[in-house]
């Protein structure tokens, strides 16, 4: 049975106040030590909230509990409007006005949460019995922790997945997966897709693609491997995700060949990846030198209607430069300009590089006295390459003096 609650400001002056039980007689007590515990003769205590939506003084919730046994209280809702730190109290004021007063004092009961005061499920436990949470409540809490970062977030996501109020879906498992994928915490996501399963919910295509993203993201790419089999045992048509993850997990366990296989499959199937899977492979094959296989996702990328814009026009540059190929690195370069893409200073390095393996001094000079003419400025990374490759060859104060002859007679030319 649950009693009356005193009102904040009679609490704030330690008055006497009458507590009135139905029909039955007047219990007057002074309030000492945790004011708001009202013994009756048969030692029931009660409870009592005031405010709207905010919880003040203690409320202590015995619903449920074995009165025989339990002496003790089940959680203890405490002020929040006391003793705040700098960063509670900028977190509740950001707490939205439009959220229902059920989700504001939960959420003001966790930002000032402290393990002393027990656990967060028996929060959540007497909320739930107390407020009569719909599901649109719970979306609402789920969405704001997150917004605020809180580390209580997927505690109370894993809590409502029990409750019935909260009427769980398959999306609502996957959000959970792909939040443990972004931890690299394997483990929490492959119990919660087993929690899944028990729980009857037929685990789809869009939950297995959270899956080879998370394996594949923690190196297991042989678990991705055959999880996105399974995905195609499903007996359904594969999406560009499905693809996409499958590809960057072959990317990451070095074998973009694979990577590579899968795109053209995708090509088959009129399926197009995104410009990021593009140039994830475009990069594997660049950073290991492979010019050719770099050329041939370049060429891809094109196909697919995607315009290729600096960054991997420099991945192809870089992957002629890292292959020792120079000619073609200065043509990949040429060939941007002509598109109007504007050179940045890196790009102007990795062609000098190419130059550098190759040992071609007087292309890589004629090659500055371009860029030069076209008022193209050599950067940072451009000066370093051009400075150890000089220093190497013991000719700075030289190569200066040729650089000037140079420029001077392409000037008198033009």
């Amino acid at each position: 049975m649950m009693g009356i609650y005193s009102c904040s400001a009679v609490l704030s002056f330690g008055l006497k106040c009458p507590f009135v039980i139905g029909s039955h007689k007047l219990y007057r007590r002074m309030f000492r030590g945790n004011p708001l515990f009202v013994e009756s003769p048969q030692n029931r205590r009660f409870g009592c909230k005031c405010g709207a939506g905010m919880m003040i003084g203690e409320v202590v919730d015995m619903e449920g509990a074995d009165k025989d046994t339990e002496q003790s209280p089940r959680f203890i809702w405490v002020d929040v409007g006391l003793n705040l730190t700098e960063e509670q109290d900028e977190a509740i004021t950001r707490i939205p006005i439009k959220m229902s007063k059920r989700c504001q004092a939960l959420m003001r009961q966790i930002i000032c949460f402290s393990r002393e005061k027990g656990s967060v499920c028996d929060l959540l436990a007497a909320w739930v019995r107390r407020m009569k949470p719909i599901r649109a409540d719970w979306l609402s809490l789920l969405k704001e922790l997150k917004n605020l970062e809180s580390p209580f977030y997927i505690k109370v996501a894993e809590f409502s997945l029990l409750e019935d109020s909260f009427e769980a879906n398959a999306r609502d498992y996957t959000k959970i997966i792909h939040y443990y994928g972004k931890l690299n915490q394997v483990e929490d996501a492959e119990k919660t897709l087993l929690a899944m399963k028990n729980r009857g919910f037929l685990v789809d295509q869009v939950t297995l693609t959270a899956m080879v993203q998370l394996y594949s993201k923690a190196g297991y790419h042989q678990l991705a491997e055959e999880t996105f089999n399974d995905i195609k045992l499903l007996g359904e048509a594969l999406d560009y995700r499905s693809y996409g993850s499958m590809i960057m997990a072959y990317i990451r366990a070095g074998k973009p060949e694979k990577g590579e296989a899968l795109l053209r499959e995708m090509d088959c199937l009129e399926i197009c990846a995104g410009r990021e899977v593009y140039k994830a492979l475009l990069r594997a094959y660049s950073m290991g030198g492979d010019a050719e296989g770099a050329k041939r996702v370049f060429d891809a990328v094109q196909i697919a209607g995607i315009t290729p814009d600096v960054k991997l026009c420099g991945l192809l540059i870089n992957a002629y430069s890292v292959s020792g190929q120079s000619q073609n690195a200065r043509l990949a370069f040429e060939n941007m300009r002509k598109a109007g893409i504007k050179a940045t200073d890196k790009c102007v390095a990795l062609v000098l590089a190419a130059y550098e393996k190759e040992e071609k001094l007087n292309e890589a000079l004629g090659f500055l006295v371009e860029l030069e003419k076209d008022s193209i400025m050599v950067g940072k990374e451009a000066s370093a390459v051009l400075a150890r490759w000089f220093k190497e060859l013991g000719v700075v104060e030289e190569v200066e003096l040729v650089l000037r002859e140079f420029s001077g007679s392409v000037s008198q030319t033009l």
